[in-house]
């Protein structure tokens, strides 16, 4: 591994930090005549910095001087992390590069061009210079395979990784935390086995992290143990932000009680560890246990971010605490300085609609400083359904069609709301409107773990294997709730039934 660079002196670095901003041919000659009798010449950082100064002034035969006493990947690699640059600058040094006679041989030079063309989204120029390597290092597959992904180009990104000669940790980790940012995690996990089982390569702190999220999603608690095991065996519990993300899995798999465990276990904890396991109460709609981690919270000292007041908000929503929701949007702001961005207010209007308080949620969305979006509309939508008011489910669809034209769930609601009120003419007009959109009821789905195997159940769908032996379960649980005085809100579901 070559020895770090050795800093800069004063005088030099002062020169380092002003070349992306002069403005004209002459200050740059004369940063260049300055630097030389200092030694200026012997540093790759400053000659990079000359280099694409002087192409973004157009001096390209002076680019073309420095581009000789300098390996074209050091600027390359300068030039993809300018992002209001490396759009112009990639093409100008890839022309020199060219003339050079390095781009198809040198696998270091060709790496850092493709780098740079996916850095400023021209993906199908990157594969161009690609496919023309001679020699395609491990790195080069990466890098494409990066670009692709970065592009959300995922099909494309798989066919590269599946065709590639040799893959390292980087490789795998690449396309695993693509698929679980994409919330894919089927897919995820399945490249994650793949890099156990085939190639036996050991999961590094980011894979670990996507398979984690993706385990979460899936509710794959078994191998999200192993992770944890994982993790465990190999001391990287110091490791806050991987126990965040094992905290995060436990909750979203209802393992409510390991969650904490860990949490407890954790010596060190940052702002992101509490505001998870807040978050992951409010989601179980354990309200009070989500308001009393706040205040532990607080008396230790740890600042509150946004986040937080997201989750204590949405905590609050859930078990009626209204008062309580008021109170923390207000010292939101009053005593932590926290501006509310829209979800905040989303959480308010949330919070409001389920209580009831419909006139003061309404006033909420017309006072904020924001334009209200979809999910502040689908709240007032699912408060005028819960509290029967067809004016306000009539105001919030029509946002929402505008919105989003394609959820077929805005009107199913309103559907509802008149279908309780048996304003059947209405429904009637509500249904062909979808029918003429060509909306249909996307059915709803759902997924758990037994022995190692994800079950996906859809609403409606009598295919599972087990389903005769589940529906025995469902009766037995359906009559021991009856026996405890637990009653069905028919009306919650009675409508929801696509006309066909």
């Amino acid at each position: 591994m070559p020895p770090p660079p050795a800093p800069l002196p004063p005088a030099l670095h002062r020169v380092l930090s002003i070349l992306p901003r002069l403005a004209s041919p002459r200050h740059l000659l004369q940063a260049h005549a300055f630097l030389l009798p200092r030694g200026g010449h012997r540093h790759p950082r400053l000659l990079s910095a000359l280099l694409l100064a002087s192409l973004r002034l157009t001096l390209r035969a002076h680019a073309l001087a420095l581009l000789r006493r300098l390996h074209p990947s050091v600027a390359l690699k300068a030039a993809a992390r300018l992002p209001h640059l490396r759009g112009s600058l990639g093409p100008q040094l890839h022309a020199l590069v060219l003339r050079a006679g390095l781009a198809a041989s040198d696998a270091l030079v060709s790496s850092s061009l493709v780098q740079v063309y996916c850095a400023c989204g021209r993906v199908a120029v990157a594969r161009s210079v690609f496919d023309e390597m001679v020699d395609r290092d491990v790195v080069a597959w990466n890098v494409m395979i990066a670009g692709y992904v970065k592009a959300g180009d995922l099909v494309r990104a798989r066919e590269l990784f599946d065709v590639m000669p040799e893959r390292n940790v980087v490789s795998w980790t690449t396309v695993i935390g693509a698929y679980a940012q994409m919330k894919r995690p089927e897919e995820a996990v399945e490249v994650f086995r793949r890099m156990q089982m085939e190639e036996g390569i050991e999961p590094d702190a980011v894979a670990l992290l996507s398979v984690l999220s993706a385990c979460g999603d899936l509710g794959a608690v078994d191998l999200g143990e192993w992770v944890h095991r994982f993790v465990v065996r190999r001391g990287l519990c110091q490791g806050i932000p991987l126990m965040n993300a094992i905290i995060d899995m436990y909750m979203k798999c209802g393992c409510i009680g390991r969650a904490v465990e860990v949490f407890e276990g954790m010596e060190q904890k940052s702002v992101v560890t509490w505001t998870t396991l807040i978050a992951g109460f409010a989601l179980h709609g354990l309200g009070l246990q989500a308001v009393e981690m706040f205040r532990r919270m607080e008396r230790e000292n740890v600042a509150p971010n946004d986040v937080t007041f997201l989750a204590i908000l949405s905590a609050c929503s859930h078990i009626g605490l209204t008062d309580l929701g008021r109170c923390y949007f207000n010292i939101m702001v009053s005593q932590y300085g926290i501006k509310p961005r829209v979800e905040h207010y989303g959480c308010m209007v949330d919070l409001l609609g389920r209580a009831g308080c419909l006139t003061e949620a309404q006033d909420l969305v017309h006072n904020m400083p924001f334009k209200a979006n979809a999910a502040i509309w689908g709240a007032l939508l699912a408060a005028a359904r819960t509290h029967g008011d067809a004016d306000l489910g009539e105001q919030a669809l029509l946002h929402l069609i505008e919105l989003e034209p394609h959820n077929s769930g805005n009107y199913i609601l309103l559907s509802n709301i008149y279908a309780e009120q048996e304003r059947w003419d209405d429904v009637s007009k509500l249904r062909k409107a979808m029918k003429e959109r060509g909306l249909r009821n996307v059915p709803g789905a759902s997924s758990i773990e037994v022995d190692g195997m994800v079950h996906e159940f859809t609403s409606r769908d009598g295919s599972h294997p087990c389903l005769h032996k589940i529906c025995e379960v469902l009766c037995e649980i359906n009559i021991k709730m009856k026996s405890v005085g637990s009653v069905a809100l028919l009306s919650e579901v009675l409508h929801d039934i696509e006309e066909g």
